[in-house]
């Protein structure tokens, strides 16, 4: 049912719904485990396949472009020949995979199927979403199996860098990617007799000219924003990401000419899935380039270990799993947009406090600023996507759930690239003219490249120089990361004041009232989306 339409509960889950959800909610954590296993793998691999630094940039990237540039594709395709045989389809073909990656005897090789890996993957989080969408109708179970799933996308976020040392530390690195494999063939065992098919029976085929334009259209600008943060603005990632948005207008247009569209425009026309979608991208956007900036900080001004970094932030993503399954509780109770802008503006003051962090020795600080901003973020996470899939009919669940999953993997890529970029702009802005006279040119050419390469000068430096120019470029990059926080608290204030005003129709999930009326709220801002009864 659409939350911003409820007028009654939906029929309640029974025990096989809760079951199947544990199905769906496994491969959920073991991919996202998979982003964040493989930076630590990389040193390993490298030397036993030889992978030069291009190769290993491909190894750690293709499979997170792969599913970026395939959601769309499957969300919508399980649309079409049912989410369930999509699913185990993608299961299946992952598992094949992932066992041929973990004993790949070239760079080559590992490349090339990581990309399958990445591909088949795209298949089971649109699918496993739509299919908990469908699966719980009422909204109160609905919103919770929804935050239920995606903590398990956070938690296998937070437990990749422990996992995968572990794993590093008692076996070969292809272990690794055999983490998943039992998970995938528990899925293809169970999923058939626990978990329910849907699909469109009015799809039409799948437009292949539209699956074109979409990777035109996604690869790009996901390629070329990766490439802006790791190496800063240049001519071929900049041309990059303008090809990609040359393409989109296009992909738009292609979509309103078709009977049955990739994506149906259509949905953009509810005010609902409009806006959950938008804070949907730029929350991520924020925190995830915030994430990216405290990571660099904790290892090249705190000085940790890159597992010790990684085991540091690992309390602050259990909060926001916590504060994930608290705001759809309290949803329940109270209208979903007070949530939200509570959310937000907790989020606001997370902010305010990471930008007194000015140098080294503030962990304590930085942890507490990063623990409440991701308290914020937590809030309205579930209920988000809650929102976005309760806005379409059922039959669009898997391109809604698509599109949803697409947004907040742009948003991080968006907030690596462009809050990595201004954090480089004030870093080398305070550098610049800081320097000390001592320091030889060509050195000091080098640290404005990146903390890390100041750092590695820094130490080739004769003491006490060497000391002076570190504590330099460390606080350099903490005014860098605190301007930053500064920008990113006044767009999640703004943010809260938006979602006070887009959401405010919308009553309590556990609510019997209110439903007409923000049925009629939504219709009036031109929807054609399904707004009743699902």
């Amino acid at each position: 049912m659409d939350p911003s339409a409820a007028t009654a509960s939906g029929p309640k889950a029974g025990r096989r719904e809760w079951i199947g959800l544990i199905v769906l909610a496994l491969p959920t954590l073991l991919l996202s485990l998979d982003f964040s296993v493989i930076y630590l793998a990389i040193p390993h691999l490298s030397t036993d396949l030889g992978a030069d630094s291009t190769q290993q940039l491909w190894i750690a990237d293709i499979y997170g472009f792969m599913v970026a540039g395939f959601l769309i594709t499957m969300g919508t395709l399980g649309d079409r020949i049912g989410r369930r045989r999509l699913l185990l389809i993608g299961a299946a073909l992952f598992g094949v995979a992932s066992v041929v990656a973990a004993f790949s005897t070239s760079a080559e090789m590992l490349i090339a199927t990581r990309a399958i890996m990445g591909i088949t993957g795209a298949t089971l989080m649109p699918s496993t979403l739509a299919l908990i969408s469908n699966m719980f109708k009422d909204p109160k179970e609905s919103g919770m199996a929804i935050a239920a799933w995606m903590s398990c996308f956070m938690g296998g976020m937070a437990l990749g860098p422990v996992v995968g040392g572990t794993m590093l530390d008692n076996f070969w690195w292809g272990s690794v990617f055999l983490l998943g494999v039992p998970v995938m063939v528990l899925l293809v065992v169970v999923g058939p007799i626990l978990l329910p098919e849907y699909r469109d029976p009015d799809a039409g085929r799948l437009d292949m000219v539209s699956v074109l334009l979409s990777l035109l259209a996604i690869l790009p600008i996901v390629y070329g924003l990766k490439e802006l943060a790791k190496d800063g603005w240049a001519a071929v990632p900049v041309v990059t990401i303008l090809v990609g948005v040359a393409f989109v207008p296009v992909f738009v247009i292609r979509q309103r000419g078709l009977a049955s569209p990739l994506v149906d425009m259509s949905l953009f026309r509810n005010r609902t899935f409009s806006a959950a979608l938008f804070v949907g991208l730029l929350v991520p956007m924020l925190q995830g380039g915030t994430y990216f900036l405290i990571a660099q900080h904790l290892q090249s001004v705190e000085g940790l270990e890159p597992i010790k970094a990684g085991l540091w932030l690992v309390p602050s993503t259990l909060i926001m799993i916590f504060a994930i399954g608290t705001g759809t509780a309290l949803a329940a109770r109270v209208r979903p947009g007070y949530v939200f802008t509570a959310g937000l503006l907790i989020g606001t003051v997370g902010y305010a406090v990471l930008s007194q962090v000015d140098g080294p020795d503030q962990l304590v600080k930085l942890w507490i600023g990063y623990a409440i901003m991701a308290l914020g973020v937590g809030l309205p996470s579930g209920l988000g996507t809650a929102l976005i899939l309760g806005a379409a009919p059922p039959e669009k669940a898997g391109s809604a759930s698509s599109i949803s999953e697409a947004s907040g993997e742009l948003g991080m890529a968006l907030g690596v690239a462009m809050l990595g970029s201004l954090a480089t702009f004030v870093y080398r802005s305070e550098l610049s003219g800081n320097v000390p006279g001592a320091v030889p040119p060509h050195s000091a050419d080098i640290a404005e490249d990146n903390i890390a390469a100041a750092v590695s000068v820094a130490e080739g430096l004769p003491q006490p120089l060497g000391g002076q120019f570190l504590g330099t470029v460390r606080d350099a990059f903490a005014d860098g990361l605190g301007t930053v926080a500064i920008v990113a608290g006044v767009i999640f204030a703004a943010l809260a004041v938006f979602s006070a005003v887009m959401f405010r129709h919308i009553p309590p999930t556990g609510s019997q009232e209110g439903g007409d009326e923000a049925a009629a709220e939504d219709a009036g801002v031109g929807s054609d989306a399904a707004a009743g009864p699902r």
